[in-house]
């Protein structure tokens, strides 16, 4: 079941997209192509490979007993990215780089997936204590 997507710092562009697709979602089971033409024009091909990460299944929603809640996504390549949402951090190397360092991308593939699950409500939902959460947290990035 597709959820409402709290208000974030996207552009406005991308959270009214992002809105319209989770509607159209609950509509029809669907999203419409002028929506997925709309997606590849404002993330090129990051929005190609983020819609094969929520074809796959890679998103985990990990929550603890007191309310934070992290995404796990398991990347194209084998090793999983932590992103925290609430922020729009993701932990891998294409964020670090195409997004905060150069600023010529709005989020990574891996971001966007989490974005793209939410609204279509495929991500799926892991509980674990708050020292679990803490320890994920506290891992060290995966080496590229």
């Amino acid at each position: 079941m597709a959820v409402a997507l709290p208000a974030t710092t996207l552009p406005a562009v991308v959270e009214e997209l992002l809105n319209e697709m989770a509607a159209a979602v609950r509509e029809s089971a669907r999203i419409p192509d002028e929506h997925l033409l709309s997606l590849k024009f404002i993330f090129g091909s990051a929005a190609l490979q983020a819609l094969d990460l929520v074809d796959r299944q890679a998103i985990t929603l990990i929550s603890s007993p007191s309310g934070r809640r992290v995404y796990q996504v398991l990347g194209s390549s084998g090793k999983t990215y932590t992103c925290l949402a609430s922020c729009h951090h993701c932990s891998c190397p294409a964020f670090a780089f195409s997004v905060l360092r150069r600023g010529d991308s709005l989020l990574c593939k891996h971001l966007l997936a989490v974005y793209l699950s939410r609204a279509v409500g495929t991500c799926q939902d892991l509980s674990v204590s708050d020292k679990q959460l803490t320890d994920i947290l506290m891992q060290k990035p995966q080496e590229a």
